[in-house]
């Protein structure tokens, strides 16, 4: 006798078989990276193999780089980070909550967002430096200038595509002022503002190696910066690696908020 299916015909394969696949992405691409780099089929100075960037790892974590640990370097770049997310977070909700919902202050507001949106980060650096220095407060303000436009616009379009009859129906009951805006319109707006400042921290995490490339001495932007001058490509590796895992980290974190807030979005 024939065992039945454990899967109906037509059934979506379950959250697990996604997963496995991930992972064999993942296994492939660091199998290709072993191949490629263990023949030698590109230079070992410009591509080490996974062993050698490993052992490299473990030497940092022990050693630390440039007379500041490996923790020390990862923790400056993100506490750079965010504080500039956290700033852009607090700014841009009120504001874009108050321009959602009136058309004077988005008069206001959008030639100033509109002239600065689309310059590349690096183009407007230098004038941070000259009215602020070479400390972190200029990085930390190009950062926040990199997370605040996205998020602000995003929160913007997200108050005016709020339905009519709900604000109509929220007046009706009384409510009006600060709790037509804390009860009605910022639960209709929370999951596009968690999507918008999860694009926000992509764009501001990268331009973190830019706000790291201007004088300074830590940092894991700087870092791969500082060992690409002298060739440490097995360090670059590293710091390329570290970048992008806790880029995933971040947005992974930002995923399952989402999903909790907006449990009826498809997965």
């Amino acid at each position: 006798m024939a065992s039945k299916s454990k899967t109906t015909p037509g059934s979506k394969p379950g959250t697990l078989f996604y997963t496995m696949v991930s992972f064999g992405t993942v296994a492939a691409i660091l199998a290709l990276w072993a191949v490629v780099s263990g023949l030698k089929l590109v230079n070992p100075a410009f591509l080490p193999t996974p062993l050698d960037v490993w052992s490299e790892f473990w030497e940092l974590c022990r050693h630390g780089y440039k007379d500041a640990s490996l923790l020390n370097h990862i923790g400056v770049s993100m506490r750079r980070l965010f504080v500039a997310l956290a700033a852009a977070l607090a700014i841009a909700v009120p504001l874009g909550l108050a321009a959602g919902s009136s058309r004077l202050i988005r008069a206001v507001i959008d030639p100033v967002i509109e002239f600065y949106r689309p310059l590349p980060p690096l183009a407007y650096y230098t004038l941070l430096i000259l009215f602020l220095g070479i400390g972190d407060e200029s990085k930390v303000t190009l950062l926040f200038l990199s997370a605040f436009a996205p998020l602000l616009i995003g929160i913007i379009f997200s108050v005016q595509k709020i339905p009519a009859d709900r604000i109509r129906v929220a007046r009706s009951l009384g409510a009006g002022g600060w709790k037509l805006l804390v009860h009605v319109t910022l639960p209709s707006c929370l999951p596009d503002i968690l999507t918008g400042f999860r694009t926000s921290v992509g764009l501001a995490y990268a331009t973190l190696v830019a706000a790291e490339m201007v004088a300074a001495v830590s940092g894991l932007g700087w870092l791969v910066l500082d060992a690409s001058k002298f060739m440490r490509n097995d360090i670059v590796f590293v710091g390329v690696i570290l970048l992008g895992l806790i880029a995933l980290a971040m947005d992974l974190v930002l995923r399952k908020t989402i999903a909790r807030v907006s449990p009826w979005l498809d997965k």
